[in-house]
C-alpha cells in the first residue's frame, strides 16, 4: 500500500461541503431529489448532463465541464457483500458539485456505504465528438482510497489532450472482497469480488453515457496506480468486463494471481472470529455497524507475521473471476488490448522510508531488514552480496530500497510483461505491451523519496502543484509531467504511446526486454536492472496475500 495511493486527503472546505450534501442525502434516503433551485450559486448556464437515471448539474472552469459525485449505483448498505443495484431514477436536476462519499475505510470521515459515485471532466457535452475516454481507478491496495484526490483531478489531462476523464469510487476491504460464498450460498457467490463488479458497473455507465459526455464508447482506456493497476489486471480476466474498455495502463500495480478459494475462506473465518461469530452466523454481518466491520479487518493476517491486518483482494471464485489474471499465462480474453506496464525505480522509499534509521543504515543492520521486507524467501546474505557486485557504489540504504523494490511489486510487473510478450509471440493478432520505469527522482524531502511509489500519479495527471504532491512543482517536475501526460494521451488515442517528445518506444519482447526509462532525458533501454531480475527469478513469485 502506498503512502500516496490512499486518495483520501481533502482540504477542510471540500470536506465541509461534501459532508453537507452527503448528510442531506442520507437523511432523505437513496431516492432523495436535489432541485437545482437548492444548489447554492447555481447559474442558468451551468452545464447539465442528462443521464439514464436523471439530470445532474456541474460547473465549467477553463473550458472544462466538471461533474463530481454522479451516482452510478444505488446505496449498497442493503446489499452488503452482494452485487450492487442501479440507482433509482430521479426527476429534478441534482447537483454534481462535490465528490461523493468514499467507501467505508479507516481514517476517512466522508465514508459511507452509499459510495458508488464517479466524477467526470469533459471539454464538451453531446457534441458528437469521439474523444478518447480515460477511466482512472485509484490506489490504496484493495482497502482504502477514493477517486477524490487533488492529485487525480482530471482538468489538466482533459484540456491538454481534448479527452474525457472519469474517476470512480467503489467498495473496498471487507465490504468489497470478503468471501462468504462457502457459507452464504448462491446469494453470496460473488461476495469476494463485488468491489470489482462495482467497477464493471461504472464502466457500463461510461458506455451508456459516452455520447452524452462527448466521448467514444469504443475507445476507453482504463488506467490506475498501485491497487488501481492491480484491479485493472483483474478486470482483464473478468468475463463481465469484456468489451467495456479497449486499452490498459498500469502504474506500480500488478495482480499475477488472485486469492484462492482456501485462502479466501480461511480469511473469512478469521474475520468472523474477530467479530465472535461462526460461519453459520454470516448473515449477522449484514446488520452490524460499519465501524465494527472495519475494526474486524485489523485482525492480523496469516501470510506473514508482520501483517497487522487482514489482506483483501479479488478471489478466484470460478464465477466472477474464473482464472488468475496472469497465471499460468496472460489471460486470452484481453490479448487484443494494448497495455502499458509501468513501475518506479525506488518503489519502497514511499512506505519504508519512515523506518527509524533507514537512511543511515550500516551493513551489519541490513540482513535483518532485507529478510523482513523483501517478501520473498531468498537469503539476505545472497541478496546483499549480489547487489554489492551489481552496484559497488551503493550504500546499505540504497541496497535496502533496491532489494525490497525488486523483491516485491516489481517482480510481478516483470512476470506480467513476460506473459504478454509470450502471448504476442504465439498470437499474431495480440496487441503490443509497452513497459516503462520511472527513474526521475523527486527533489523534495532532500531527495530521500527518489523515484518512489506514487511518483507517476502527478506526472501523468499534470498535478505537480497539487497539495501533498510527491513530485513537487519544480520546472523539472513540470517538464516530466508534460512528457508523461503526453505519453498517456498518445496511448489513449492510438494504443501506441510514442510521440514527438520521446525517443522511439518499441513493444516489450523476451529477447530485448525493451523498457522506456522516464527521466529528465528519457531513453529506451534493454533489460534495465537485468541482474536484479535474474536474482529474484531464482525463487518462485507468490503474490502477497493470495496464499
Amino acid at each position: 500500500m502506498s503512502a500516496f495511493a490512499n486518495d483520501s486527503h481533502h482540504d477542510s472546505t471540500t470536506v465541509g461541503r461534501r459532508k453537507f450534501i452527503q448528510t442531506t442525502a442520507l437523511v432523505a434516503g437513496a431516492a432523495t431529489l436535489f432541485p437545482a433551485s437548492l444548489v447554492a450559486g447555481a447559474r442558468a448556464n451551468d452545464p447539465v448532463l442528462p443521464t439514464k437515471y436523471g439530470k445532474v448539474r456541474g460547473t465549467t472552469q477553463s473550458g472544462v465541464h466538471t461533474f463530481k459525485g454522479i451516482r452510478y449505483g444505488a446505496d449498497t448498505s442493503s446489499r452488503r457483500f452482494r452485487p450492487a443495484l442501479p440507482p433509482e431514477p430521479w426527476k429534478d436536476t441534482r447537483p454534481a458539485l462535490d465528490y461523493g462519499a468514499s467507501a467505508p475505510q479507516t481514517g476517512d470521515a466522508t465514508r459511507s456505504e452509499d459510495c458508488l459515485f464517479l466524477n467526470v471532466w469533459t471539454p464538451a457535452l453531446g457534441d458528437g465528438g469521439k474523444r478518447p475516454i480515460l477511466f482512472y481507478i485509484h490506489g490504496g491496495a484493495y482497502s482504502n482510497g477514493s477517486g477524490s484526490s487533488p492529485l487525480t483531478d482530471g482538468t489538466h489531462v482533459c484540456t491538454r489532450g481534448d479527452v474525457v476523464v472519469v474517476s470512480v469510487n467503489h467498495r473496498l476491504n471487507a465490504f468489497g472482497y470478503l468471501y462468504l460464498a462457502p457459507f452464504g450460498g448462491p446469494d453470496y457467490a460473488a461476495s469476494g469480488n463485488v468491489g470489482q463488479l462495482d467497477l464493471v458497473m461504472a464502466l457500463q455507465w461510461v458506455q451508456d453515457h459516452a455520447a452524452a459526455l462527448g466521448g467514444d464508447p469504443n475507445n476507453v482506456t482504463v488506467f490506475g496506480q498501485s491497487g488501481g493497476g492491480a484491479k485493472i489486471a483483474t478486470l482483464m480476466a473478468m468475463p463481465a468486463a469484456k468489451g467495456l474498455f479497449h486499452k490498459a495502463w498500469t502504474m506500480s500495480g500488478q495482480q499475477v494471481t488472485a486469492m484462492g478459494h482456501r485462502a479466501a475462506t480461511q480469511r473469512a473465518e478469521r474475520y468472523l472470529e474477530a467479530l465472535h461469530l461462526t460461519p453459520a452466523d454470516y448473515k449477522t454481518l449484514t446488520t452490524l455497524p460499519v465501524d465494527a466491520l472495519l475494526d474486524a479487518t485489523k485482525v492480523p493476517d496469516f501470510s506473514r507475521v508482520e501483517d497487522k491486518s487482514l489482506h483483501f483482494c479479488p478471489v478466484l471464485d470460478s464465477t466472477v473471476l474464473p482464472r488468475h489474471p496472469f497465471y499460468p499465462d496472460a489471460t486470452p480474453q484481453s490479448a487484443g488490448i494494448p497495455m502499458v506496464i509501468g513501475n518506479t525505480h525506488d518503489e519502497t522509499r514511499a512506505f519504508l522510508g519512515g523506518i527509524p534509521g533507514v537512511h543511515e543504515l550500516q551493513w551489519e543492520q541490513l540482513p535483518e531488514l532485507i529478510t523482513l521486507h523483501q517478501f520473498v524467501d531468498l537469503k539476505a546474505d545472497v541478496v546483499i552480496e549480489t547487489y554489492r557486485q551489481l552496484y559497488p557504489d551503493y550504500s546499505p540504504t540504497e541496497v535496502f530500497f533496491a532489494a525490497t523494490t525488486a523483491g516485491r511489486s516489481w517482480r510481478g510487473a516483470v512476470i506480467e510483461a513476460e506473459e504478454r510478450a509470450k502471448q504476442a509471440e504465439a498470437m499474431p493478432d495480440a496487441a503490443a505491451t509497452y513497459v516503462y520505469q520511472l527513474d526521475w527522482p523527486s527533489p523534495i524531502r532532500d531527495g530521500k523519496l527518489g523515484a518512489s511509489h506514487g511518483m507517476d500519479i502527478p506526472l501523468v495527471f499534470g498535478t505537480t502543484a497539487a497539495p501533498r504532491s510527491p513530485s513537487g512543482d519544480s520546472a523539472s517536475a513540470r517538464q516530466m509531467a508534460d512528457v508523461m501526460s503526453d505519453t498517456l494521451l498518445a496511448f489513449a488515442k492510438t494504443g501506441d504511446p510514442n510521440h514527438a517528445g520521446l525517443p522511439t518506444w518499441t513493444p516489450y519482447t523476451l529477447e530485448k526486454r525493451e523498457t522506456m526509462v522516464f527521466d529528465e532525458h528519457s531513453r529506451l533501454e534493454n533489460d534495465p536492472r537485468g541482474g536484479e531480475r535474474e536474482l529474484y527469478s531464482r525463487v518462485p513469485f507468490m503474490q502477497r496475500g493470495t496464499y
